[in-house]
């Protein structure tokens, strides 16, 4: 009995580590530096990556979803940290385009996009700007927009989790006007994964208490 009761209270301590996760991630508030940019470029601006230091960290590699906003690197701005269906971002609730702009992000991650095409499709669901760019019409970007917005269109929840918006706060930034709006990955541990992190709780409260058993 005393070992389910410490398995239960091991279990009860990751159940509620993940919902604070989920919590900090919906109402976080970080600082967020441009450290550097990587080489990819089109029609004359810089795509993903965008290397940033969050809270001081270590670089994070994220893209962005803001054309006609600028930023430079070293500047620093305070960003809202939620998923990227909140409907808290820059644009609103303007959640279809949001979703094509995650899927869109995906297949750049998985390399099925080239980083410049994907960029500017992302770019041309929000801005108008950047759909009357020369290499926005000659890449095939706006025909990558109606794919993915066909496919956001069907795609279940589940399809974007583990995407992340970082909305910037206007007015906190250290140079130029608003910044521009982020979007980042973090990989969602699959349910296998936690039952096998849960076993091997079960397992560790097992050899506790059988090393306090000999020691009693």
């Amino acid at each position: 009995m005393r070992t389910l009761r410490l398995a239960g209270v091991f279990l009860f301590v990751l159940a509620m580590l993940a919902l604070c996760t989920g919590s900090a991630l919906a109402n976080s508030t970080v600082d967020m530096q441009l450290v550097s940019v990587g080489g990819n470029n089109a029609g004359g601006v810089y795509t993903y990556p965008y290397n940033f230091s969050i809270n001081g960290g270590a670089p994070v590699s994220l893209i962005c979803d803001t054309y006609d906003n600028r930023i430079t690197v070293g500047e620093t701005w305070k960003a809202q940290v939620g998923g990227l269906l909140s409907g808290s971002g820059l644009f609103g609730n303007q959640l279809l385009d949001y979703k094509a702009a995650g899927l869109i992000f995906k297949s750049i991650l998985n390399g099925t996009l080239s980083a410049n095409v994907g960029n500017f499709a992302i770019w041309g669901l929000f801005s108008t700007n950047a759909q009357n760019s020369s290499y926005f019409q000659s890449s095939g970007a706006g025909a990558v927009e109606l794919q993915y917005l066909a496919l956001a269109g069907s795609a279940p929840n589940s399809a974007f989790n583990g995407l992340v918006l970082y909305t910037p706060i206007s007015g906190t930034q250290s140079a130029n006007g608003t910044p521009q709006e982020f979007i980042g990955y973090s990989p969602v541990p699959e349910p296998g994964s936690m039952i096998l992190f849960g076993t091997g709780m079960l397992s560790l409260a097992g050899v506790v208490r059988r090393k306090l058993k000999l020691q009693s």
